[in-house]
């Protein structure tokens, strides 16, 4: 190698280490908390977890970590903060993971178009889908949280219903949010 490509390489290597050393949150994380919440996911281990979300056991393994310095977890990494998840996800999700909509696609429905909000509100002709080539709908994309969603919502319906109210606080009006906020509420009390 040349002396300005291994400069390269060290730099990209050190900006790596730094970014994993933070402990800001990251989408992935919400899904994970979200996951810890249903009556599926409450007990799972960092490898059923992973299983669960199509993601790798250290992804998980980290988001139970940055979540615990966050004390949106216990000591144990077991249960969830659900007062604090609540709040961050009422106030905060949209401002730290905004979306916006894209282009018509295929894929699995969300926002507007899935339970539990297509019931309460209505859409009008506009779809909202997260890309899946397994979807049954086409719509505006929407980036989910992390991109394994669409496959892992398939499997579990209540992990689905959360991360649709999630995205109408990502993306939702007011009397939308309101509805989500909840919805979200009538879960984490159970």
């Amino acid at each position: 190698m040349q002396p300005k490509q291994v400069f390269a390489v060290r730099e990209l290597r050190t900006k790596a280490c730094n970014r994993m050393k933070t402990n800001e949150m990251r989408s992935q994380d919400i899904v994970v908390l979200l996951k810890k919440t249903t009556s599926l996911g409450q007990d799972m281990s960092a490898r059923k977890l992973a299983d669960s979300l199509f993601i790798s056991v250290s992804t998980v393994s980290e988001c139970l970590k940055r979540s615990q310095v966050a004390q949106l977890l216990d000591a144990r990494k077991q249960r969830v903060n659900v007062l604090a998840l609540e709040e961050f996800l009422v106030h905060g999700v949209k401002y730290v993971f905004p979306v916006q909509t894209g282009r018509i696609i295929r894929g699995v429905p969300t926002f507007l178009s899935a339970s539990p909000m297509k019931e309460q509100i209505a859409s009008g002709s506009e779809s909202f889908v997260w890309a899946s080539l397994d979807g049954t709908e086409r719509g505006q994309k929407v980036q989910p949280l992390y991109s394994s969603v669409p496959k892992a919502v398939q499997q579990d319906d209540e992990l689905y219903r959360l991360l649709v109210l999630v995205d109408t606080l990502r993306l939702g009006r007011v009397r939308e949010c309101e509805i989500a906020a909840a919805e979200l509420h009538k879960h984490f009390e159970q």
